[in-house]
């Protein structure tokens, strides 16, 4: 899950031209094993690791749910570190740049589409928030050329609106909890949606400033 990135910030991880694997400010080049890059490794890893716990025993046994969810919470916890620790350490690769979008979508989509095939999470929800995210993540590299798109506030707060969200519904709730959790995927939904609204306006006045 992206902190916008993971879950995540989005995207969490490098930024930098594509193509270089040097960090931003640093005296020398960045090989590519590094930190920040093997926590998105781990991360791309346990993607499918979660998916088959959430489909272990029918996709409803409680015990493969749990543990589904730990999956999920330590991939979305990578999504948040590797990138501090690239910024921090400078250790900015352009696999990160890329890499790290990647698997904080990745995650995020594998979680919604499984949970909607079990019936748990309706379609139309996975489809909206699939759609936004791929959407921006393609928009945000189309414009790199004129400059970088970074994280907002609201970015941030949907990423971790998501996480959460995605996190309830993966756990076997029941009861309030059970139905406590459509209110926080409808505030991460609405979140979503308005954000992906204000990444639209910044991108096109980022290229008119460029042409301007």
């Amino acid at each position: 899950m992206s902190a916008e990135p993971v879950g995540a910030a989005e995207p969490v991880g490098s930024a930098g031209p594509v193509g270089a694997s040097e960090p931003v400010g640093a005296a020398g080049p960045v090989g590519l094993l590094n930190l920040a890059n093997a926590l998105t490794g781990v991360r791309m890893v346990l993607v499918p690791v979660f998916v088959l716990l959430l489909l272990a025993g029918g996709g409803h046994a409680t015990g493969w749910r749990i543990a589904a969810w730990g999956a999920f919470a330590v991939a979305a916890v990578t999504d948040r570190v590797d990138g501090q620790v690239a910024r921090s350490r400078g250790l900015v690769t352009s696999f990160g740049t890329l890499a790290d979008p990647i698997a904080d979508k990745a995650l995020t989509g594998a979680a919604l589409i499984t949970l909607s095939s079990l019936s748990d999470l309706p379609w139309w929800v996975t489809a909206v928030i699939l759609v936004r995210e791929v959407g921006i993540t393609v928009l945000r590299f189309a414009v790199l050329r004129h400059g970088v798109i970074g994280a907002s506030r609201g970015g941030k707060l949907k990423t971790l609106l998501q996480g959460v969200a995605i996190g309830l519904y993966v756990l076997p709730l029941t009861g309030v909890l059970a139905s406590a959790r459509w209110y926080v995927m409808a505030a991460a939904l609405a979140v979503t949606l308005v954000t992906g609204v204000d990444y639209l306006g910044r991108a096109a006045r980022l290229r008119s400033s460029a042409h301007g």
